[in-house]
């Protein structure tokens, strides 16, 4: 009989890659293995068997594990550990960014007392500083929407004014509710529509520079309430015209127009413009509008009257001379021959020069540069002057009105700027 074998049985626990433990059997050559699921938490770790090869033999076998002691048990565990880190990235505030500017820049004939609105690309922050706008005018900013803010005139700008509305960029400028700045200002500019030509025509009859008077149906404007002033030119108020001297000829008369803005008004402007310093050309502009808002809150009028002069081409030729409704002078004139004659119309005196070399072509096509004296243009190169000739009441000039010396020097103060000369006949 044979003997009876004894079997020793080692028990190794080995991790594998797919969470099971095997427990490997040795006994007398022969491997058992046995497979138990794992019952930790931990990761799995592989391992990598050693194989050996037997003579003489194609076959390979798994290499036991080293026995142990009878009686013991070895464990391994391998635990790996991972650890995430989380990084949080606030991305920056997006550029604010003026959206539309209303008035939009470029728009003419503004009201004058409108409000003006900028529209950004963000919502804005509570008390963010606000544009500023040239000329000053009173008024305020108030954010009428999230991401609008509107400046609303407490009193009208002056007539025909450049506005420049200018928003404020960087630290010191606009900026949104989540803090993002412009990156650079923003602008936009817009003119103020024109005034009143009536409200126009009572100011100058008021200060006192035309033939007519003003008064008005109620109550009269205050003379140094600015914002009333200002409104008026706008809107002005009702009244009446009339003519303070009954002795003016019918040619000026009939060029009277109340609200249109022709030569008579245009010569009013003028001799306004003469006075007070500005540009003499009849054109209407802010620096007008504003000097007439800054005379009659001063007091100031004109003391030089009214004159009118007339130039007839009806043989004898003469010049009349009209001064606050009556006649202070009339001369013999010579007007233009039929190669140049003048020009009938009624023009305003743009020009005048005591002395002075006149300088043109004669009609046979020859240049002619005469000494003149006491010289008022009116229209174009035509002007009041004195030339020496042999005698004056016929067509003799190149389109001016030539007199005598001694006649010349009368008329010529009365011919100040704007005042009319019309030519009949």
């Amino acid at each position: 009989m044979a003997s009876r074998q004894r079997w020793t049985i080692v028990i190794t626990p080995l991790r594998l890659a797919l969470g099971v433990v095997l427990a490997a059997a040795i006994a007398g050559g022969v491997t058992l293995v046995v497979a138990r699921r794992a019952t930790t938490g931990a990761p799995p770790s592989t391992t990598t068997p050693a194989t050996s090869r037997a003579a003489g033999s194609g076959a390979s076998t798994t290499a036991a594990p080293p026995a142990a002691r009878a009686g013991s048990t070895t464990t391994t565990t391998t635990t790996t550990t991972t650890t995430t880190t989380t990084t949080t990235t606030t991305a920056p505030a997006a550029a604010l960014r003026v959206v539309r500017f209303s008035p939009a820049g470029g728009t003419a004939n503004v009201a004058g007392s409108g409000p003006i609105q900028v529209t950004f690309s963000a919502a804005l922050a509570a008390g963010t500083p606000t544009p500023t706008i040239s000329p000053d005018v009173p008024g305020s900013w108030t954010q009428t929407a999230a991401d609008t803010l509107t400046f609303t005139p407490t009193e009208p700008f002056v007539p025909l004014s450049a506005v420049t509305v200018t928003v404020p960029a960087g630290g010191a400028g606009v900026r949104s509710a989540s803090g993002a700045e412009l990156s650079r200002p923003a602008q936009a500019g817009f003119r103020i529509e024109d005034g009143s030509i009536l409200r126009l025509q009572q100011l100058l009859s008021l200060l006192d520079y035309s033939p007519l008077s003003w008064t008005p149906t109620g109550s009269p404007v205050a003379p140094g309430d600015v914002s009333a002033q200002l409104q008026a030119m706008y809107a002005p108020p009702a009244g009446s015209f009339t003519w303070l001297e009954h002795g003016w000829p019918a040619q000026l008369i009939s060029l009277w127009q109340p609200g249109v803005y022709n030569v008579m008004t245009r010569g009013l402007v003028m001799e306004f413009q003469a006075d007070h310093g500005l540009n003499v050309n009849g054109r209407l502009g802010p620096g007008l509008w504003n000097d007439l808002l800054s005379v009659i809150g001063g007091g100031g009028h004109n003391t030089g009257g009214y004159d009118y002069a007339l130039g007839n081409q009806a043989k004898p030729e003469s010049l009349t001379i009209w001064h606050d409704g009556a006649v202070v002078l009339r001369v013999p004139a010579n007007t233009g021959i039929a190669q140049a004659p003048t020009a009938d119309g009624t023009f305003p005196v743009f020009a005048r020069y005591r002395n002075e070399i006149m300088r043109g072509t004669n009609p046979g096509g020859s240049k002619y540069a005469d000494p003149v004296q006491f010289v008022a243009y009116f229209n174009g190169g035509d002007a009041v002057h004195y030339i020496p000739r042999a005698s004056y009441g016929i067509p003799q000039s190149l389109g001016c009105i030539e007199l005598s010396l001694a006649d010349a020097a009368r008329v010529w103060p009365y011919l100040a700027y704007g005042t009319l000369v019309t030519v009949v006949n």
